[in-house]
């Protein structure tokens, strides 16, 4: 190569890092709770790719194509800074299992866009924005908001066409996801950009008084930073202590069995506990909501991991007792397990009934009148799942109860005070049955 080419390369870089470094400085200014988050976020040049990609922690961007997209627009780059910034404040990278890839970056690309225009920078501002204001506000009427997540659930319920993806690409693609796939190295700054997130939703507040565009930041924010549930540990937190009659090795002390045997002929001084106490589910109630507002297949996909949970032979006692329970506005059939075979029976051939109006009161009359007729040795807990829009009994029950939600937004009633609440987004509930 030239010397002459090697200085332009050299010049061009030179150019691309001081827009970039100024891009920095313009959002630094107008959006100081971005303080934090924008030191943290990596800006390296990466010649020849053609693109911008984005790893998740670090936006490597293409000099001559980054020169190109300024001489035409001179807000690009900031435009660009920003929406790759908030891919990561919303945490959009760590979410990678969504069911359907294409949809997810599709949807953040639409959530970071919406975000950018309600903040209204003027050195974000581009000439397509009147374009993208007006689909966004049809998308908006049509997922119930523009949190990435629902938008994406949209995208599942109804397919946009080609043309539609095509301009939805158009005017919200910025950089390219390639590297979201990479959960190793994701992982590794998974904490650090959740602190970050959270900080900035608590400075958030007082930018806000100031401001009445920071709605869309805040939802998403809220979206970000949603505690995300292990379902598998919170059923384990269920199971009650109970005695199984096995060999207690863990117990057992072979020196002084040894020295028996060995002392006075066939006479070990100590034998095996042939019992140890074990975590296992034997008394339990799922409650399960079949008002309208509750898919069928999501009730199903629900049972599905709870089954297959409970199956694992270390969480249950030979003999159960779980009580499988349907209920609306009364309770439509009670179906009892008591082995293996009866639940693939029911995840097999079970129906759902009901599909009325939602109250839960009659599933926890229903169970204290099962346990006044000794159904149950020890009842630990209830789950029930449910959209969360029901009457709720008035008095604490002497066992516990979670309450599973679909989702978790404004307008999701409180659970009472000893109740716990627990939410499972529709893809997660879904991928469950799949595995």
């Amino acid at each position: 190569m030239s010397e002459e080419k090697v200085d332009r390369k050299l010049q061009i870089r030179q150019i691309a890092g001081e827009i970039f470094r100024l891009a920095h400085d313009g959002l630094l200014i107008n959006m100081r709770f971005l303080d934090v988050a924008l030191s943290k976020l990596k800006i390296e040049c990466r010649e020849e790719t053609g693109a911008h990609l984005f790893d998740g922690t670090r936006l490597y961007y293409d000099p001559v194509r980054l020169l190109r997209q300024y001489q035409a627009e001179p807000h690009y780059a900031a435009r660009l800074y920003l929406h790759t910034l908030l891919h990561c404040i919303f945490y959009h990278a760590m979410e990678t299992d969504k069911l359907n890839r294409e949809y997810w970056n599709l949807a953040t690309d639409i959530a970071v866009e919406n975000t950018i225009l309600e903040l209204d920078l003027h050195l974000t501002r581009l000439p397509s924005d009147d374009a993208l204001r007006n689909r966004l506000d049809i998308m908006r009427k049509q997922a119930g908001g523009l949190t990435a997540e629902k938008i994406y659930r949209h995208f599942r319920i109804e397919e946009p066409s080609r043309k539609a993806w095509e301009d939805w690409n158009k005017l919200c693609h910025y950089d390219e996801h390639i590297y979201w796939d990479l959960k190793e190295e994701l992982e590794l700054s998974q904490e650090e950009w959740r602190k970050v997130s959270e900080r900035i939703k608590a400075d958030l507040r007082s930018f806000s008084k100031d401001r009445n565009n920071a709605q869309s930041m805040e939802q998403n924010l809220k979206e970000a930073t949603r505690e995300r549930y292990d379902y598998t540990g919170f059923l384990k937190k269920f199971m009650v202590m109970g005695e199984t009659i096995q060999i207690n090795d863990d117990e057992f002390d072979y020196v002084y069995y040894t020295y028996g045997l060995n002392t006075y002929g066939n006479m070990p001084l100590v034998e095996p506990l042939e019992y140890k106490d074990s975590n296992k589910i034997k008394d339990f109630v799922i409650a399960i909501d079949t008002s309208a507002s509750c898919r069928g297949d999501l009730v199903q996909a629900f049972l599905q991991k709870t089954y297959s949970i409970m199956q694992q032979s270390e969480n249950f006692f030979n003999k159960i007792n779980v009580h499988i329970i349907q209920c609306d506005s009364e309770v439509q059939q009670d179906i009892r397990i008591t082995q293996r075979e009866d639940l693939e029976t029911f995840m097999s051939q079970g129906k759902l009934t009901g599909f009325g109006a939602t109250d839960f009161r009659p599933v926890f009359a229903y169970v204290e009148k099962l346990k006044e007729e000794k159904e149950f040795d020890n009842l630990k807990g209830l789950i029930y799942f449910t959209d969360g829009y029901g009457i709720y009994p008035e008095s604490m029950p002497d066992y516990e109860v979670a309450f599973v939600f679909l989702q978790d937004d404004d307008n999701t009633p409180k659970v009472p005070n000893w109740a716990i609440k627990l939410v499972l987004e529709e893809e997660d509930i879904e991928a469950y049955a799949q595995e």
